[in-house]
C-alpha cells in the first residue's frame, strides 16, 4: 500500500496533471483535495488532448477519482466536464465528497465585480466564483453538495441567502435579480443527476488505505497561491499545500508516505502579484512559445522566468517535500545560457527565504547561478544518464541546492517522455 501525494511547488502550471496521469497507473484511487474550476490539468495521452478543471486527472487511466470535500465545485462545469469524457470514450468513475461546497450563479457574478472594483490592485481571479464560494464556506453560509439532494434543505438555505446577497448586488452595482425558483430548480436538476455519486468520501478514502489499496492525492494550482503561505493576497483562495490534503480529503497526516513536488525547469505565474526572476525580454519570450506558455483555463498568457530555487526551497519546507518531479526540461534545450535564482539580494543584503511582504518581495533582486544550456535531445532517454552532460548538471545541482532527490523527469507532454529514477 502506498499513499503518495502531488503537489506544484511554484505558481501553478508546473505540470502536475501529466505527473499525476503518470503515476496513477500504480494508484487505485486519485484524489483531488482542494480548488476547483480555476484549476486546469493538460494531459496527452497519445494524439490525445485533455484539459480536466474539476475531474481528476486519474480517470484517464481508469482509476476512481474523488472530489474531496476541500474543493468547490460548479455542477454545471462537472457535468458538463463529464459528457465531454464520456463522448470520448472514457466514462468516469467518480465520486463526490457530500461535504464539498458548490458554487452559485451568485459566487461568479460577485468575482467579476470585485475584480472590477478593485482596479489596477485586482487579483487576477479567473472569475470562476472560487473566491467568493469559498468566502462562503468559511462564513458557514455555504450550499454543500449533500443540500443538492435535499429540496426542503436547498430552499431554506437560499431564503437565508438570496436576500443578502441581493442586497450585497447593489453595493457592487450588480443589476441582476437573483431569482430563487429558477435557481431552486436548476440546482435540484444537478443534484438529481449527481446524486449517485455523491458520498461521505473520507470513509471510501480511508477504508481504502486501510484495506491497503494505493492512493493519489492531486493538488491543483501550486504552493505560491496558497491562501497563507503564497504571494498573499495574489493568492487562491485555498490551501495549496501538503497540509491541505489532510483538511481537504479526511485523512490524518501519518498515511501519506511520500510527497512529491513538481517543479518546472523554469518558473512562470498567470495573473498578478510578484514574479522575482520574471524575463521581460526575448528569452522570456522564448520560453512562453516553446513551453505553450498559455493557460488551460483561461488562455492568457504566463509570465516566465528563469527557475526560482528560494520559491522552491520554501515549497519544501512548507510541506515536506522529499521527492521531487521536474517537468519541461525539453522548454530550456537551445538556450546558450540557463540561470537559476539561489538567492535574493534585498536592500543590500543576501537573503535566502520568501518574504511574506510582497513589498519586500518587490525589492527582491534575484542572485544567479549560471549554467551552460544544451542542445535537443535526439531521442527519447530511458534514463537520466543518457540525458546531455549539461542538462545533468543542471539537474544536479537542483538536487544538491533543495537536498531533496529527483524522482522523475519529464522531457515532453507524452506519457513516453518521462523518465523515472
Amino acid at each position: 500500500m502506498t499513499v503518495n501525494l502531488v503537489i506544484g511547488t511554484q505558481w501553478g502550471d508546473e505540470g502536475k496533471g501529466k505527473v499525476v496521469d503518470y503515476y496513477s497507473k500504480n494508484a487505485d484511487y486519485v484524489v483531488r483535495f482542494q480548488g476547483g474550476a480555476n484549476a486546469g490539468h493538460t494531459i496527452k495521452v497519445g494524439d490525445e488532448v485533455y484539459k480536466l478543471h474539476l475531474t481528476p486527472s486519474g480517470v484517464l487511466q481508469g482509476k476512481v477519482g474523488i472530489i474531496g470535500n476541500g474543493m468547490v465545485i460548479d455542477p454545471e462545469t462537472l457535468i458538463e466536464e463529464m459528457d465531454e469524457l464520456t463522448k470520448r470514450g472514457i466514462t468516469p468513475n467518480l465520486l463526490i465528497s457530500d461535504r464539498v461546497n458548490i458554487i452559485m450563479p451568485y459566487h461568479k457574478l460577485l468575482d467579476g465585480a470585485e475584480e472590477k472594483l478593485l482596479g489596477d490592485k485586482k487579483i487576477g481571479t479567473t472569475k470562476k466564483g472560487i473566491g467568493p464560494c469559498y468566502t462562503d464556506k468559511i462564513a458557514r453560509k455555504g450550499i454543500r453538495a449533500i443540500d443538492l439532494i435535499n429540496k426542503d434543505t436547498l430552499s431554506k438555505k437560499l431564503d437565508d441567502i438570496i436576500p443578502v446577497k441581493q442586497k450585497i448586488f447593489s453595493i457592487y452595482n450588480i443589476n441582476n435579480k437573483l431569482n430563487k425558483k429558477e435557481i431552486l430548480e436548476k440546482y435540484l436538476e444537478y443534484g438529481n443527476f449527481l446524486k449517485n455519486y455523491i458520498v461521505p468520501t473520507q470513509i471510501t478514502i480511508n477504508n481504502a488505505i486501510a484495506s491497503g489499496k494505493n492512493i493519489l492525492f492531486e493538488g491543483a494550482q501550486g504552493t505560491m497561491l496558497d491562501v497563507d503561505y503564497g504571494t498573499y493576497p495574489f493568492t487562491t483562495s485555498s490551501h495549496t499545500i501538503a497540509g491541505g490534503s489532510c483538511i481537504g480529503a479526511g485523512v490524518g497526516p501519518h498515511k501519506i508516505d511520500d510527497i512529491i513536488g513538481i517543479v518546472k525547469a523554469y518558473t512562470t505565474r498567470v495573473g498578478e502579484g510578484p514574479l522575482p526572476t520574471e524575463l521581460l525580454d526575448k528569452t522570456g519570450d522564448y520560453l512562453q512559445t516553446k513551453g505553450g506558455e498559455f493557460g488551460a483555463t483561461t488562455g492568457r498568457p504566463r509570465r516566465c522566468g528563469w527557475l526560482d530555487l528560494v520559491v522552491v526551497n520554501h515549497s519544501c519546507i512548507i510541506s515536506g517535500v522529499n521527492k521531487l518531479a521536474i517537468t519541461k526540461l525539453d522548454v530550456l534545450e537551445g538556450l546558450k545560457t540557463i540561470k537559476v535564482c539561489i538567492k535574493y539580494n534585498l536592500n543590500g543584503k543576501e537573503i535566502d527565504y520568501f518574504p511574506a511582504d510582497i513589498n519586500l518581495v518587490n525589492k527582491c533582486i534575484p542572485i544567479y547561478k549560471e549554467f551552460k544550456g544544451w542542445e535537443n535531445v535526439k531521442t527519447i532517454p530511458e534514463k537520466i544518464t543518457d540525458l546531455p552532460k549539461d542538462a545533468q548538471i543542471y539537474l544536479k545541482f537542483i538536487e544538491k541546492q533543495l537536498k531533496v532527490p529527483i524522482t522523475l523527469v519529464s522531457i515532453g507532454p507524452g506519457r513516453n517522455e518521462t523518465i523515472e529514477v
